[in-house]
């Protein structure tokens, strides 16, 4: 994983593909790899925490509120996103670390 830029704003990366992206317009997180279905449910859900605006409406991707959501209803999705970037062998040694104990 490295530090990024993406659109100006800070972001992590996965072998050149993006995983995260930082909003300081408005103090979000860019969350990849929600799609509509989930995205409306997280929404509907937790709006307080969850939300889209119209230039991310046709994208798998929703917006969250730094102040406001926990690492630990983050991190499903950044793991799911990672899974998508990683390689076998990075996500195999993940899986052994994580299931070792």
């Amino acid at each position: 994983m490295t530090e990024a830029l993406s659109y100006g704003e800070p972001a992590l990366k996965v072998r050149k593909k993006l995983l995260i992206r930082h909003r300081r317009a408005d103090a979000s997180l860019v969350v990849l790899g929600v799609p509509e279905e989930e995205r409306s449910m997280l929404i509907e859900s937790a709006p307080d925490i969850f939300y889209v605006t119209p230039h991310y409406q046709a994208y798998d991707i929703v917006l969250a509120r730094i102040d406001v959501i926990r690492a630990s209803e983050l991190m499903p999705y950044l793991e799911r996103r990672w899974r998508g970037c990683a390689t076998k062998k990075a996500i195999h040694a993940f899986d052994a670390a994580h299931n070792a104990g």
